[in-house]
């Protein structure tokens, strides 16, 4: 799935128009009655809504969505907020369906008189908007935000620009608790500037021209639950442990074994035939008391990881736990000079790669980093606003030919090509203290199952986020450690296996 710019965004529904072809107003009717399906699957006709409409194409679609409610019998009021620009054709053409009378003009004192059960919807501006607002218009959207009734926006949050919002205000852009966006979501839901501001954002499929959506270029795409349904390989009958893989986990030093375990169980996990790992002395007699299931490489360091490196391993996972000291630089230079296989790098082997830079050149192509946002600061430096640390991400992964896994709410899996990949699984839970090690552990588990760097890094990526998804049936995100989303891997890879063989 892509995600389109501004101006693409209007191309698509110029296109659709164009090639179906329809009349724009017809569009917009099948937008208002996608969302209207959302909704009256949500809600009984016990529940009353308030539809604020500005005067552009958004306030069109909210026209449409109040005529649409009505004649469904539910209880609700329309405003109409004056836009400095005239109004839309489309705005009018929806204005002359309602009936005189219906509609009341905004004002402040009516949006603070509502109910507090009343679910607002937010019609009053779109995707065309590329300056903060203003003047009374800035004035309802903080009051707006005042309120306690539930906030519904239509497309995007009022206010809210469709990709980068650096030189954008938080408090002039409406703060939604659900935002129901039309085809594709749009670029600044899924980066941390404004993103907040979407609530929980819903994908309706309004039809806009697929030939169009095949052809428009991007750099930025959505991994969604079907694509990556698509990137899992189904068991074979005939599978045994010398086919599935002999992985490498190289982690852990004194008081972070724990990082080791967790890295080791999410391998394990993913069905890889067999996993050893090297850790110092300190770490043996802990990870052979707590995984049973895996073979110990050892090292002659006692308290971190010393020497060489001279084992041969097909794939490697290295980081977790490692921390940074004199004997662990020695060791990871000796590695990364001697070794060529496919890897996937964490936490502590990151930090040492941006304290010594020019080993990234050592470094076999595609192979997959995985760095939460300081992690990658240190790598490529500070950057201003999303679109520099963007910028960045493409430069860093398109002159190494790496692979680069920048954790976050919506992680970004970036790939040599410069494309990025934006996860669309996971939650809150998942910001806790291990979770990026269980990451390390999934993908290099699906590394020596055979998955390409590529691949292993999307699936992996979406699997973690989504093994959280499912532990949220039982578990409360905010008490979720990062040992329960390796208890939930079996549920998704039994999910894909099952859609697998349908």
């Amino acid at each position: 799935m892509k995600i389109l710019n501004q101006s693409q965004i209007r191309e698509a529904d110029h296109q659709t128009i164009n090639r179906e072809p329809i009349p724009s107003i017809a569009l917009m009717e099948r937008a208002a009655k996608a969302c209207i399906g959302w909704l009256v699957e949500r809600y009984d006709k016990t529940q009353s809504f308030c539809i604020i409409c500005g005067t552009g194409n958004n306030g069109g679609d909210g026209l449409a969505i109040y005529r649409l409610l009505a004649e469904k019998k539910y209880p609700c009021k329309l405003f109409e907020f004056p836009l400095d620009n005239s109004p839309s054709k489309d705005f009018i053409e929806n204005r002359k369906k309602i009936k005189i009378g219906e509609i009341k003009k905004l004002t402040l004192e009516a949006l603070c008189s509502l109910p507090e059960e009343v679910i607002l919807i937010d019609a009053l501006l779109g995707t065309g908007v590329n300056r903060p607002v203003k003047g009374i218009l800035k004035r309802v959207i903080q009051e707006l935000n005042k309120l306690p009734n539930t906030i519904l926006s239509i497309d995007i949050p009022s206010g809210l620009f469709p990709e980068f919002n650096s030189e954008n205000y938080t408090e002039r852009i409406v703060q939604a608790n659900h935002t129901l966006s039309f085809q594709l979501p749009k670029l600044a839901f899924l980066l941390p500037e404004k993103g907040g501001k979407t609530g929980e954002f819903h994908l309706l499929d309004i039809n806009l021209s697929p030939s169009f959506l095949d052809e428009v270029k991007t750099p930025y795409n959505f991994l969604t639950s079907k694509i990556a349904n698509t990137l899992y390989k189904s068991t074979n009958k005939f599978d045994h442990k010398g086919t599935n893989g002999h992985h490498l986990l190289i982690a852990g030093s004194k008081g972070k074994i724990g990082a080791a375990i967790l890295a080791a169980k999410a391998a394990l996990r993913t069905g890889l035939g067999k996993l050893s790992i090297l850790t110092p002395l300190c770490g043996v007699e802990i990870l052979q008391n707590n995984i049973t299931e895996a073979m110990i490489e050892l090292n002659t360091g006692n308290n971190c990881l010393s020497g060489y490196y001279g084992l041969n391993f097909d794939t490697v996972s290295l980081g977790p736990g490692l921390g940074t000291s004199a004997d662990t630089k020695d060791f990871l230079h000796s590695f990364f000079t001697k070794t060529k296989v496919r890897m996937v790098i964490d936490a502590d082997a990151i930090n040492l790669i941006a304290l010594n830079p020019k080993w990234i050149k050592k470094l076999q192509q595609k192979t997959i980093l995985t760095p939460h946002p300081k992690e990658f600061e240190r790598l490529v430096g500070p950057w201003e606003g999303d679109k520099d640390k963007l910028e960045r991400l493409i430069d860093f992964v398109k002159q190494n030919q790496l692979i680069c896994v920048l954790k976050g709410a919506h992680t970004a899996i970036a790939l040599p090509d410069g494309n990025i990949w934006f996860n669309s699984s996971g939650n809150t839970g998942m910001a806790s203290a291990g979770s990026g090690d269980v990451l390390t552990g999934i993908i290099g588990g699906l590394l020596a199952k055979g998955y390409t760097p590529e691949n292993a890094a999307l699936l992996g990526v979406y699997a973690h986020g989504r093994a959280a998804d499912i532990q949220t049936q039982s578990l409360s995100p905010p008490f979720m450690l990062a040992s329960d989303i390796i208890d939930g891997l079996n549920d998704v890879w039994k999910e894909m296996e099952n859609l697998a063989k349908k």
